[in-house]
């Protein structure tokens, strides 16, 4: 769509979030996480490695905000805070690695997000916009802003 603005001349831009934007609320990947592991009784991560890019949703925020003070100089901002934070912990839970064949068994619906390997790296943006994340980190955030407070 921005591109298509772009081609008409109207100044846009897309500003791409990591598959994880979390912070206190979210009801998004982190929450589907966490019951999954509760009714499995086991954090599993997937063999060959499925780091996800995050970012807290007042520092993505705070990229939009930037970005469009930026006049859509760049096509495409990565709002990237973290480039590749790994899954299984926090659920006093058995930690345990499977194999990519075995993650819809785990995951079931989910096994598409939970095997994928979904880095980021948000270099550019940071030095374009002068964005400097300062939010929690998505493993600090889990452990700190309700995620475990009640089943999901």
């Amino acid at each position: 769509m921005a591109a298509a603005l772009r081609d008409r001349g109207v100044r846009a831009s897309t500003v791409r979030l990591p598959p994880s934007v979390h912070g206190a609320g979210d009801h998004g990947f982190v929450p589907i996480l966490i019951d999954m592991a509760r009714r499995t009784g086991r954090s599993a991560h997937v063999a060959g490695g499925n780091a996800w890019s995050a970012v807290h949703v007042v520092d993505a925020g705070r990229a939009f905000a930037l970005a469009l003070e930026d006049g859509a100089a760049l096509p495409v901002y990565h709002a990237a805070a973290e480039a590749r934070v790994p899954f299984g912990v926090g659920l006093d839970l058995p930690v345990v690695e499977i194999p990519p064949e075995d993650a819809p068994a785990q995951f079931d619906w989910f096994a598409g997000f939970a095997t994928l390997d979904a880095p980021a790296d948000a270099t550019l943006t940071r030095a374009r916009l002068g964005w400097s994340p300062d939010g929690l980190g998505l493993i600090e955030d889990i452990r700190t802003a309700g995620y475990f407070d009640a089943p999901t």
